[in-house]
């Protein structure tokens, strides 16, 4: 099981690095200068991430970490979380974080964006697809990528001592990660720090149960095409969740769309899991236009399978579908709801800045 105790050699000359950041504007955005690595402990490798080291050195109470999708946009997410916190007003006590899962020079074809530093001797590698469902480093010594970002929220809570609210948001690829994260991730060891989740707009949801979603008019099940488009789709339908079974469908519960098969590294059985994601602190978020196939919506990219197109045609429909299932059968105490944001489809650049989000990405004061 992964912990969170802080180990004083986790840190790579970090007072170099903060040398480098003196006279660069890291709350404007992300840069080489805000560009941050540390050694999550019994690793063997290095992690890296951007940072809104203040000039100033306040102490923020606030930070929230945002997780790139599946291009490993750290720099792109960086960049549109700072300006939520500048639209919020909220620079001043929010410190914002992108962590960088890095992949092999050669591996990352299809996983790259520009100006995204590439991976360096001694940095901890995975691949395009393993990182956003708790799969090992390919090298050090295998840490999962759910324990590499418990072992960044110690790194951020013991390096700013005054931080008292975490948030931990993804978009996309990232939001897949997060969501599947929350039932592993490790609980602070300070009871003064409050940890909270964000899942935006992702392809497939983790689902603890073998259900899955039926569109229903006047009581009997119809295809998602029936109920309209857009926002209006549930409210043209209602959702049942019969159980489903998955003979034509091997994947349907397995991970990462399912608790089946949980791979042994991660430490928690399917009864834990689900336990840990129902008590947890979660928001959803869903941009408006992420419903079809038009453009913008990057559907040529969208995970078609059996065990996906089980959960929706399109990723606000999924969503939509999915806070449904919350709040019917996983917490319904928590009462989780998506907020929708206009005007938006599949661009974090669209829907963390936007004023809907706000709410959720910066959470109330402690």
């Amino acid at each position: 099981m992964h912990g969170w105790s802080y180990l004083a050699g986790g840190c790579l000359a970090l007072a170099s690095l903060q040398v480098q950041a003196q006279g660069a504007d890291c709350t404007a955005a992300a840069s080489s200068a805000c560009y941050r690595s540390f050694q999550p402990p019994g690793s063997g490798g290095a992690l890296h991430y951007y940072a809104s080291l203040s000039p100033d050195g306040a102490a923020p109470t606030k930070v929230l970490v945002a997780m790139h999708g599946h291009p490993r946009d750290a720099n792109k997410t960086f960049d549109a979380a700072l300006q939520a916190v500048r639209g919020a007003s909220a620079l001043a006590d929010t410190l914002v974080v992108a962590p960088l899962f890095q992949v092999a020079q050669g591996k990352a074809g299809k996983c790259g964006t520009p100006g995204v530093p590439v991976a360096e001797a001694g940095d901890l590698l995975w691949t395009c697809g393993s990182w956003l469902e708790g799969g090992g480093a390919s090298n050090g010594n295998g840490i999962t990528s759910f324990a590499a970002m418990d072992a960044l929220v110690t790194e951020l809570t013991q390096r700013w001592p005054s931080l008292r609210t975490v948030t931990i948001a993804g978009f996309s690829a990232g939001a897949q990660m997060v969501q599947h994260y929350i039932g592993f991730a490790q609980e602070p060891d300070s009871e003064s720090v409050a940890v909270r989740y964000v899942v935006a707009d992702p392809g497939t949801w983790l689902y603890f149960d073998p259900v899955r979603p039926q569109p229903m008019r006047d009581g009997v099940a119809v295809a998602w095409t029936a109920c309209g488009s857009g926002a209006d789709t549930l409210r043209n339908c209602t959702l049942s969740f019969p159980a489903v079974a998955d003979d034509a469908c091997p994947a349907l519960n397995r991970w990462k769309y399912g608790t089946d098969a949980l791979p042994g590294s991660l430490g928690r059985s399917a009864a834990q899991v689900r336990q840990r994601y129902a008590s947890a602190d979660v928001s959803y978020l869903e941009g408006a236009l992420d419903s079809s196939d038009a453009k913008g919506t990057y559907y040529g990219i969208l995970d078609k399978s059996c065990a996906a197109a089980a959960q929706g045609p399109y990723r606000m429909q999924r969503g939509l579908a999915y806070a449904q299932y919350d709040r019917a059968l996983l917490a319904p105490v928590k009462r989780r709801e998506v907020l929708v944001v206009p005007g938006c489809a599949h661009d974090v650049a669209c829907v963390f800045p936007s004023a809907a989000a706000r709410a959720a990405l910066l959470g109330p004061s402690r």
